[in-house]
């Protein structure tokens, strides 16, 4: 082969100086001479065989050992500094290019040797995309671009055909294609993804002129006359991404590399640098004006935390994972250094750190569009837009200190904030009054003067009418708050809120950060004053319509979760603050006093809803007691909606709204003085003559058996839809077959299982595991006993997702049902695989709490149980307790992400509460060792 189409040697193109990598020098992961020779030995050995085939199995076994030696080494500095693993990327991107030289040198040595090449037959490759850019995660794809002149060659194909089976052979993950330049131009103008791996090219091996031959005939005729146009598809591109991803860079299991805030939209930002200023690295961009030094120093910091953490987490799965999920975020806190301390976990700290990196990827994209929209090459409002927001105004910008910069708004004066610091507050103020977006450059100046938001600005009495006509007007405080956020100004003007920003609380149930969290329960509220939920949410609609104290409920919204991260119980903690700030920002002591017991009491009504039987008359009276008025149960019915909505996607459902609705009616006709509700017995006779319209086929005579089988409890604790479905299982009763329906409870979104059969003890908890096996969750079920001894059971069932348990998995439930009650299944043996710790789950702590409580029925003690959920909890629960010789009434399931709270109602052998102390203790010792028994250590070899 010609000498210039060789590579000038087998180690990777010059390297930077200093050499940026972890590993101190790098040519001593492979010894790629010695390789080289030993690769070339190998290979004329088989020659010399007259074997050209064998080549192949001969090297490939010195490349893998040479593969595992270089990333031992680089584990083992990862290892040692693991807090610098963003280091090694550039060690990775090393390796992988000198293997693909040395396979590359191989293939033209000794494999396909062709001493003359034609000028068609000269190929370059070159490295594209990630590996193009010299910065590869342990697992990250070779990308490869196999260059000729033109058309493919016979002797081109094989070259690289054989190069690639060797590459596959070391398991390396290679994307690669094979063009001409001409086919890279035309492909590159239509596909901007194609467009952007070209950007990033490297020459790796082979005719070095055909790779300079395509940079310069990119730039020239590519290029450097479609700026605008790149920058619009990369923004586009980075929109469709982020929806993609979950649209917030909150999420609280992030996708390093693609989701908001992660590594994809740093690159972009160098993508569009390089494409427009020809920058050569991130550093650059400060060279051309784009950034300060500081503004880049944060973009550095952010981008090595972001390639540390995906290093770290290829590394601990052995595989390209880019979700951090919550398993891997204890690992890598753990590897990083973070330890628990009195107010947060490790982990917590960890994650703190990455979203607070996320924010500045989202401070400095910003500031990056503010200078591409300066120097117009991004796309600026229209003239007819430009006129819209004058008209918004209604008046003359400059007459108030403010201007319009590309439609865009602006303080006239650049030192406007250090003259009176209360014009930050001033330009989001009117900004929302007028509909106009903040101009990224005051945004800029306004970050780097959140030093003057003092104490004197926080008490200013101006600065807090301003926030709070902020917090409570102009549509929808949304988009103003979070701006706030994002440049840090909330924190700044509320020192309180800025220990919540970007904080994470380990659980499952929670999907974004505090911060995210309370804003968007803000805007929750905001939609509701729109009138825009009122088919789903109807009762809080009208509360909001009939007229509340706005700043109350706002407020209330801000500071209900301000406590967290202290340490300490965060609604005593957010009491607290609501004491001090309310008065600050100007609302008078009543409403002080509402908010502050609002705050401290937000859990209430969701905790009352979810883990206690609604059908006991004591629970709304108890809940009444406690609340004491029908305006602090309006407010905090409202407050509870919100924050319900705002923990994330698909928490709010039928189930959750029904519990709620029935509390609040409930407990309101009880602070109504009781007019509007009727008595237990009106309600068990008006039960009666329900049922009597729902059986209108039935005789006066066989209504009369059917009511008098039933105790009070009964007609009580269902409605007339249930009582109708046991009257007709009932007629079916035969032996001692159990009688089943199954259909779907749209009101609750959940399918209702009602059974009937013959009494006798445990008869619940064999139907909590026959459920649990068919992969149903229960969340809610009673159990009543006729006055002849049948066992009348109803429970409501979900899937996994929450979803109502589908109708395809039906025959199964049955077959569960009938082969438990018949005694052909034992449940707890049937269980035992499924009650494993998922890896995803492991490091959740969950302390089990169990409680007893005398007070909360007037006929029933109610036996809290608080534990890690798990799949036959429920029936390793009510086992214990029949075996006990307790008697369960019904059972109201709360689960909240990996946490279960399942609440008995229960009495004992001979029909009393558990009054007695030792009793008691006997059976929480029972129920923990149930708990403890039926779950198995993680297996902690997984890690």
């Amino acid at each position: 082969m010609a000498s210039d189409q060789l590579p000038s040697s087998t180690a990777e193109a010059t390297a930077p100086d200093p050499w940026p990598g972890l590993v101190a020098d790098p040519e001593r992961l492979i010894d790629a001479p010695a390789l080289a020779a030993a690769m070339d030995s190998a290979a004329a050995e088989a020659i010399a065989a007259g074997d050209r085939c064998a080549i192949r199995p001969a090297v490939v076994p010195l490349l893998r050992d040479a593969l595992a030696e270089a990333r031992a080494a680089i584990a083992a500095a990862i290892a040692g500094a693991p807090r610098e693993a963003h280091r090694a990327i550039h060690d990775y991107a090393w390796m992988s290019g000198t293997i693909v030289r040395l396979v590359l040198d191989l293939g033209v040595r000794r494999m396909h040797v062709l001493p003359n090449p034609t000028s068609s037959e000269h190929i370059a490759a070159v490295a594209v995309g990630g590996f193009g850019r010299a910065e590869m995660a342990p697992f990250s794809d070779i990308d490869l671009l196999f260059l000729t002149p033109y058309k493919q060659t016979p002797w081109g194909e094989s070259l690289i055909e054989s190069v690639l089976y060797v590459l596959w052979d070391l398991r390396l993950k290679v994307g690669h294609s094979t063009r001409s330049i001409d086919d890279c131009l035309r492909l590159a103008k239509q596909d901007v993804s194609i467009r952007t791996s070209l950007l990033e090219s490297r020459y790796l091996w082979g005719n070095q002129a055909l790779a300079e031959a395509l940079d310069s005939r990119l730039w020239s005729e590519l290029f450097d006359s479609t700026g605008p146009q790149f920058v619009e598809l990369k923004l586009e591109e980075r929109n469709a991404r982020h929806d993609r991803q979950g649209s917030s860079r909150y999420l609280l299991e992030p996708n390093v590399k693609e989701g908001k805030g992660g590594l994809r939209d740093l690159q972009t930002l160098y993508w569009i640098g390089k494409y427009l200023y020809h920058a050569g690295s991130t550093e650059d961009l400060v060279r051309v004006g784009v950034f300060t030094s500081e503004e880049y120093a944060s973009l550095a910091a952010a981008e090595a935390f972001l390639w540390t953490t995906r290093v770290h987490l290829h590394l601990l799965n052995g595989r390209p994972v880019e979700q951090l999920t919550f398993d891997a975020q204890v690992d890598i806190a753990g590897m990083l250094g973070y330890r628990d301390d009195s107010a947060q976990r490790g982990v917590e700290q960890f994650m703190h750190d990455y979203f607070r990196h996320a924010k500045h990827v989202g401070d400095l994209t910003r500031i990056f569009l503010a200078a591409l929209e300066a120097r117009h090459v991004k796309s600026k409002p229209t003239f007819g837009e430009k006129l819209r927001t004058v008209f918004t105004f209604g008046r003359d910008p400059t007459g108030r200190g403010f201007t319009l910069k590309n439609g865009r708004l602006d303080m006239l004066d650049e030192r406007a904030f250090e003259t009176d610091p209360v014009n930050i507050l001033r330009l989001f103020e009117e900004s929302l009054a007028a509909d106009i977006p903040i101009h990224p450059d005051a945004l800029r100046r306004v970050a780097a003067n959140l030093d003057l938001i003092d104490d004197g600005v926080r008490n200013d009495r101006e600065a807090n009418r301003i926030f709070l006509d902020l917090l409570l007007g102009h549509q929808n405080p949304e988009r103003g708050l979070r701006l706030m956020n994002e440049v840090g100004v909330l924190g700044a003007f509320i020192p309180e809120f800025g220990r919540i920003v970007a904080l994470m609380q380990f659980n499952m149930y929670h999907y974004y950060t505090v911060d995210e969290h309370t804003i968007r329960t803000i805007s929750t509220l905001s939609t509701i004053e729109r009138k825009e939920l009122t088919g789903d949410l109807p009762i809080v609609s009208e509360i909001m319509a009939r007229g509340v104290d706005r700043r109350v409920l706002y407020v209330a919204l801000l500071l209900h979760d301000i406590g967290k991260g202290s340490g300490r119980d965060h609604s005593t903690v957010g009491a607290e603050v609501a004491e001090t700030l309310c008065p600050r920002l100007g609302l008078e002591p009543q409403e002080t006093e509402l908010v502050v017991w609002l705050v401290q009491n937000h859990l209430l009504m969701s905790d009352v809803a979810q883990k206690r039987d609604l059908a006991d008359p004591r629970t709304a009276r108890d809940f009444a007691r406690q609340v004491k008025s029908p305006t602090r149960l309006k407010f905090l019915t409202v407050l509870t909606v919100c924050d319900i909505r705002g923990v994330g996607p698909g928490v709010w459902n039928n189930w959750k709204a029904m519990l709620l609705r029935t509390l609040y009616n409930e407990t309101i006709d009880v602070l109504t003085g009781g007019t509007q509700a009727p008595s237990r017995p009106e309600r068990e006779a008006a039960a009666k003559a329900a049922l009597g319209e729902a059986l209108s086929d039935w005789s006066q005579s066989e209504l009369e058996d059917e009511c008098a089988r039933h105790y009070a409890p009964y007609w009580l604790g269902f409605d007339t839809r249930t009582h109708a479905i046991f009257a007709r299982l009932g007629r079916g009763l035969k032996d001692d077959s159990p009688e089943m329906e199954i259909e779907l409870d749209a009101n609750r979104d959940a399918t209702q299982v009602c059974f009937a059969m013959a009494d006798h003890p445990g008869i619940f908890a064999r139907l909590a595991g026959a459920l649990a096996l068919a992969g149903a969750n229960v969340v809610d079920a009673r159990t009543y006993t006729t006055t002849d001894g049948v066992a009348t059971a109803a429970f409501w069932i979900q899937d996994a997702s929450g979803k109502p348990y589908e109708e395809a998995r039906m025959a199964r439930l049955r077959a569960s049902v009938q082969g438990t009650m018949a005694g052909q299944i034992k449940a707890r043996e049937a269980l035992r695989d499924k009650d494993k710790i998922k890896k995803r789950e492991r490091d959740f702590q969950v302390p089990t709490r169990i409680s007893f409580d005398n007070s909360g029925s007037d006929i029933y003690t109610i036996i809290e149980v608080e534990t890690r959920d798990r799949p036959g909890l429920l029936y390793d629960l009510a086992r214990t307790l029949t075996a006990n010789g307790i008697s369960i009434s019904s059972a109201i399931i709360a689960t909240f992400g990996e946490q279960a709270v399942d609440a008995f109602y229960v009495k004992d052998l001979f029909g009393l509460k558990l009054y007695t102390e030792s009793k008691r203790s006997q059976l929480e010792q029972r129920l923990r060792a149930a708990i403890a028994a039926a779950v198995p250590e993680p297996d902690r070899a997984t890690r």
